[in-house]
């Protein structure tokens, strides 16, 4: 059983929700010893949104690829939704628990001209980053994703905060 240390300092990195991962009691009050770096902070999730519609002003529909079984899935997909009416867009939700369903969910987006990806951060994103980007080349379907791997391994773009960096500040 893992106990809560009240004298030596813990510090987290790349964690979404520090919240939800019960690090922290809340970001504004975080209590304890627990510190740290949040990787993708839900508001940054509206922002993917916007970057979306800006490189492809023509796109309507934004799929966003997520994982329904951590708290970050829906909590960023609950951001980009609400940005969504702001945009005149909407959203649908890509469950991203295992390769097949995250090929069946964008090779459903194929017949769309006017439809674009999110793809959101989680493990199992960036697990399967290969397969979402050649899917997303290969059906020339605007993209945006949540780190720089994706946009240097062949992805169009990302935004989103530097890990190696977190890590470096972490140290310090």
């Amino acid at each position: 059983m893992l106990q809560t240390t009240r004298t030596v300092p813990v510090v987290f990195v790349n964690v979404t929700d520090p919240v939800a991962s019960g690090f922290v009691e809340s970001l504004a009050r975080p209590g304890g010893t627990a510190t740290g770096f949040a990787s993708a902070e839900y508001g940054m999730a509206g922002k993917w949104l916007e970057l979306l519609k800006q490189i492809a002003p023509h796109v309507k529909h934004a799929a966003v690829i997520r994982n329904p079984r951590v708290a970050s899935g829906s909590g960023q997909y609950g951001a980009i939704q609400a940005v969504a009416p702001f945009l005149g867009m909407e959203t649908s939700a890509i469950d991203a628990r295992d390769a097949g369903e995250i090929e069946r969910g964008i090779m459903a987006l194929a017949p769309s001209s006017n439809a674009g990806l999110i793809v959101t951060a989680n493990g199992a994103t960036l697990v399967h980053r290969e397969l979402i980007i050649a899917l997303a080349a290969r059906l020339k379907v605007p993209t945006v994703y949540w780190q720089r791997i994706f946009a240097t391994s062949g992805g169009l773009i990302s935004y989103g905060d530097d890990p190696i960096d977190q890590y470096r500040r972490a140290a310090s």
